[in-house]
């Protein structure tokens, strides 16, 4: 038997403007997407934005459905659509945010785990790191330097 460690590490920003230019400029490009979100059952609208190796910035924001299983996420909306436009692209980060109509989110909301595997595929795929920004509506930002940090032991297609 042998026991591992496994380090993840993140930097913690006290607020949104103390976030890069860069990073700064992409969480307002996810707060809008977040803006336009359809989630009138769980009231909780997520918005992504992507910045791409080109330049280019993918939004994206939760989908809801009656049937709930129907629904889908922002994080995967936007890749998806990024993969469909641009299918040799390369994902430089991806910013996240959330925000509900019956609470006040003030603290970091990172992707949920169909979205990091989803995510973990695209970062494998292209073999450079997805850095990971996310935030509530207010408050702290979490940004990591890769999406593999979030998800280890992650399930890949070598398995296959």
């Amino acid at each position: 038997m042998k026991k591992i460690q496994i380090n993840s590490s993140a930097t913690i920003f006290e607020n949104l403007s103390e976030l890069p230019k860069e990073d700064f400029d992409l969480m307002h490009c996810a707060i809008e997407a977040r803006r336009k979100a359809y989630a009138p059952y769980s009231k909780f609208n997520v918005g992504a934005a992507l910045l791409l190796n080109n330049g280019k910035i993918m939004t994206g924001n939760n989908q809801e459905n009656a049937a709930y299983p129907s629904g889908m996420c922002a994080e995967r909306v936007a890749i998806w659509k990024a993969g469909s436009e641009f299918p040799d692209m390369i994902v430089k980060k991806i910013a996240i945010t959330a925000a509900s109509s019956e609470t006040e989110v003030n603290k970091p909301v990172g992707p949920c785990g169909a979205c990091r595997q989803t995510l973990s595929e695209y970062e494998i795929n292209q073999k450079q790191p997805i850095e990971i920004i996310f935030m509530g509506e207010i408050g702290q930002v979490v940004k990591t330097e890769s999406l593999l940090s979030l998800l280890p032991f992650s399930f890949d297609s070598s398995y296959l």
